[in-house]
């Protein structure tokens, strides 16, 4: 209902409800000289008729105890609605206090992450188990899968016919441009000092290389081995080949200059 309509109903209303208030008092005061008129006629014979007297007291005790019941139900009625009413602002205002409470708690701690589990790093698996039982070939590409297998980007066989000392190239993981001759040789044959000096002379000149390795599945001779050393070239001999491909020994290119698996340094 708008505000304008409820303002002239509340309007309408309390006009009537004033002149039913006024015709009441003066509908009471018509009964009150009218009842004391009757009263005084009703006395006056009384002492005639005693037994209308006592008809006329009873019929006004009954009535006032017809209004007092009314009242006190009437205010029953109030005290229970009191009641009600208190209850149901007990319960609104214990809602908001608990809700007003719950609001105010701390939000609860996240559960803390599960602690990462540290793996064991997986260890490197074997490229060939007898190197010596390639050919030539077979050997040079699995040299280059080592180089892969250990971090190498860029491998690259090169070896053949015109290959002036490389049979692969990489890039080490350190960045480092790789030259590496691979040398597949039976337990009775050699790396000798020519071999290393051909090599010497092409890897760094011709290819060049920052990190020179000489892989075999044979040994070095001595001479080879100073010649590698003073020309900062790293051998790797059967014993180093094996550690490397079985995760014992570092990559040649992490390797001392001419100094790998079992080859002794010379003095």
């Amino acid at each position: 209902m708008p505000t304008a309509i409820r303002g002239r109903a509340h309007r309408t209303r309390g006009e009537f409800s004033l002149r039913r208030t006024a015709v009441g008092f003066v509908l009471a005061a018509f009964l009150l000289v009218a009842g004391g008129m009757l009263l005084r006629t009703v006395g006056a014979s009384a002492g005639h008729h005693p037994l209308l007297w006592g008809a006329l007291a009873l019929a006004g005790a009954v009535s006032a105890l017809g209004m007092l019941r009314r009242r006190h139900r009437r205010r029953a009625a109030a005290r229970v609605a009191a009641a009600v009413t208190q209850a149901a602002e007990e319960l609104v205002d214990n809602a908001l206090a608990e809700l007003d409470e719950a609001n105010a708690l701390p939000a609860p701690a996240p559960a803390p992450a599960p602690a990462a589990v540290l793996l064991p790093e997986p260890e490197p698996e074997p490229v060939a188990a007898d190197f010596a039982a390639l050919d030539p070939y077979a050997f040079e590409e699995a040299v280059a899968d080592l180089c892969r297998r250990d971090g190498c980007r860029d491998v690259e066989v090169v070896g053949g016919a015109g290959d002036l000392g490389a049979d692969v190239l990489a890039t080490a993981p350190d960045g480092r441009r790789m030259v590496v001759q691979c040398k597949r040789y039976g337990p009775t044959n050699k790396v000798g000092s020519q071999d290393l000096q051909r090599f010497g002379g092409t890897c760094y000149a011709v290819h060049g290389a920052e990190t020179a390795v000489v892989v075999t599945t044979g040994e070095f001779t001595a001479p080879a081995a100073e010649y590698a050393a003073a020309c900062g070239i790293v051998c790797v001999d059967a014993d180093g080949l094996t550690g490397w491909s079985e995760g014992t020994l570092a990559p040649p290119w992490e390797l001392p200059v001419a100094h790998a698996g079992g080859l002794p340094e010379p003095a």
